[in-house]
């Protein structure tokens, strides 16, 4: 039997624990597609998966690649489209459920740092025409949360003012979409390097938050004491006081991690509520989401910010680099 290549890890110990494996090549059976990936693009939580739990898991949810055998009774595929898996394999449409959002890639179910993927034909997605296979690996956490969080848990009109927490790559593909969409926005960093090649990609305004570190302050001011319209909330629990405090009456902070280090700390209800302002928890998306996101990036011709790019063999490598938190947009993995 034909065999391939795979990534493991060892959740709760660390990114050091990653090892290569083979495995028997899978066999699509009814419903099903093997997909031959091409590449893999890494995430944040990619490292909370290395640092928490137990056992072990093929890691990463995000991957772009090409259809290589199809199941009796598979219809959506054929052999040769180039697709990528939905991060959430039974999300289809709708609203989030229980049901619908179990089994996600890389964390309760095997991920897809492997050469070969089996899925449903209904947990995939295809790829806009103009993306490369490493440019397309980003869109199905990175680029789908940031779409989820600017235009399906509210709905901005242009003109308006969204403030953007750091430079990774769900920050740089929501400025990226935003811009596109005719929104203002606002990019925070610790790095002035980084604001710097922010402004170059169409940031409006940039924050340095180590140098101003009432940064809610700050975007007050850029918005003339109005505040903005929306907050993309990576940060959690050390940004989620002064994200409230940046937006508007009215305005929405969507909620979508945890960066500063934990997923803790203490709201004040009044701060919501005597504004009327909106929290919203964002869930990255599902699969009829990803597909309106794929027609946004095809119809603007829009690319995402590509960091670095790894050799399947430098895996570890690409983990590390990641947890360095030095990168600027996406860390993506090639499979040659």
């Amino acid at each position: 039997m034909s065999a391939m290549q795979a990534w493991e890890i060892e959740r709760g110990a660390g990114i050091e624990s990653l090892r290569r494996i083979e495995r028997a090549l899978p066999v699509p059976g009814g419903g099903e597609v093997r997909v031959r990936l091409r590449a893999v693009a890494l995430n944040a939580r990619d490292l909370n998966v290395a640092a928490v739990g137990s056992g072990r898991v093929v890691p990463a949810s995000d991957a772009a690649g090409v259809v290589e055998a199809i199941g009796e009774g598979v219809t959506r595929w054929r052999v040769g489209d180039r697709v990528a898996p939905a991060f959430y394999p039974r999300w289809i449409d709708g609203l989030p459920t229980t049901e619908a959002t179990v089994g996600s890639l890389g964390g309760a179910v095997d991920g897809v740092l492997a050469e070969q993927v089996l899925a449903h034909e209904d947990a995939l997605f295809a790829l806009p025409p103009h993306l490369d296979d490493v440019e397309g690996a980003t869109l199905p956490c990175a680029a789908l949360t940031a779409w989820h969080a600017l235009f399906v848990a509210q709905a901005p009109k242009p003109g308006e003012t969204v403030l953007l927490l750091g430079t990774g790559g769900v920050s740089m593909w929501a400025l990226t979409l935003a811009k596109a969409a005719g929104l203002r926005a606002i990019v925070t960093s610790s790095d002035d390097a980084k604001l710097e090649r922010a402004r170059h990609l169409g940031a409006d305004a940039t924050i340095n938050y180590r140098t101003q570190p009432d940064w809610d302050r700050e975007a007050l001011r850029l918005t003339d004491g109005r505040g903005v319209d929306s907050v993309l909330d990576i940060g959690g629990e050390r940004t989620l006081g002064p994200a409230i405090a940046a937006v508007r009456a009215g305005g929405t902070v969507a909620m979508i991690g945890g960066a500063s280090g934990a997923f803790g700390g203490r709201i004040e209800p009044f701060a919501l509520i005597g504004g009327a302002k909106r929290l919203a928890g964002v869930l990255v998306g599902s699969r009829t989401m990803a597909e309106d996101l794929v027609r946004f990036v095809a119809q603007w011709g829009l690319r995402p910010v590509v960091d670095r790019v790894f050799a399947f063999d430098e895996a570890p490598a690409a983990f590390r680099h990641l947890a360095t938190g030095r990168h600027f947009g996406k860390v993506v993995v090639a499979m040659g």
